[in-house]
């Protein structure tokens, strides 16, 4: 059992809202109302959440259907796996809303005299970044559904599921974004240039998207061996999955 490292009350509705350490932006488990913590002001963000659509016996027969597809997977994995752990949470994503301009300059080697290149990439992103740390959330092979969100409502979240608070505030996560976008570009240049001399990115925001979004943590025993699937509550699609070797 996790334990509780501190509370606050809710200033809507007055109850205990819990959070741990590292944890910047709470959401109340009795009445949906989030809170930041550090001044235990109302979180002025807009607050969404995307829906799951998948009980434990739906994605159950998900996880079967993933584990008896696909040729690299052994022949009898379906039959013979065993779910240990299979585990509803809702994770707190910030959605970034930005115009990119990356301006670079570097040289092309590929051809004999060398040439100096320069110029820029813009592009729009929504980006979505992870508002946990030390996590290896795939969140690069999630395509959140945003057409599907509806304003954070708590009686919309099933009642065994766990909800995880935010450890990254509104400035961190634009800042993540600008650097893992920048990377973004740095490799689209990789096709014009063979060495980078300067490169800097510039980011017009558009929107920051606060929202919850549902995942089912499996894991999963296969010949006395543990191995942990990720999949998507809202389309079922598999964002990791572990596959055991068919080698013997």
């Amino acid at each position: 059992m996790s334990v509780v490292a501190k509370e606050i009350s809710c200033s809507h509705c007055g109850a205990p809202t819990e959070f741990k350490p590292g944890e910047i932006i709470a959401t109340c488990k009795y009445c949906g109302f989030t809170t930041v913590i550090q001044t235990g002001q109302a979180f002025n963000f807009e607050h969404s959440l995307i829906l799951n659509n998948y009980d434990t016996a739906r994605m159950d027969s998900c996880i079967r259907s993933w584990m008896s597809s696909g040729f690299m997977k052994p022949g009898d994995l379906a039959k013979k796996s065993k779910i240990e752990e299979n585990v509803l949470v809702y994770l707190p994503f910030w959605l970034v809303s930005v115009v990119a301009t990356t301006k670079y300059k570097g040289i092309f080697e590929r051809i004999s005299p060398p040439v100096t290149k320069d110029g820029q990439i813009e592009k729009e992103h929504n980006w979505l970044v992870l508002a946990r740390k030390a996590t290896a959330f795939p969140t690069r092979e999630y395509n959140v559904p945003i057409a599907g969100k509806i304003p954070y409502d708590f009686r919309k979240i099933e009642g065994f599921a766990k909800v995880l608070n935010s450890e990254i505030s509104k400035d961190e996560a634009l800042e993540l974004a600008k650097q893992q976008i920048e990377h973004l570009h740095r490799f689209l240049l990789q096709k014009d240039l063979d060495r980078v001399i300067e490169l800097s990115t510039n980011l017009e925001l558009k929107q920051m998207l606060y929202l919850h979004a549902p995942a089912w943590f499996i894991k999963y025993e296969y010949k006395g061996k543990l191995y942990q699937l990720i999949i998507e509550g809202t389309s079922g699609n598999v964002l990791k999955g572990d596959i055991p070797s068919t080698r013997f």
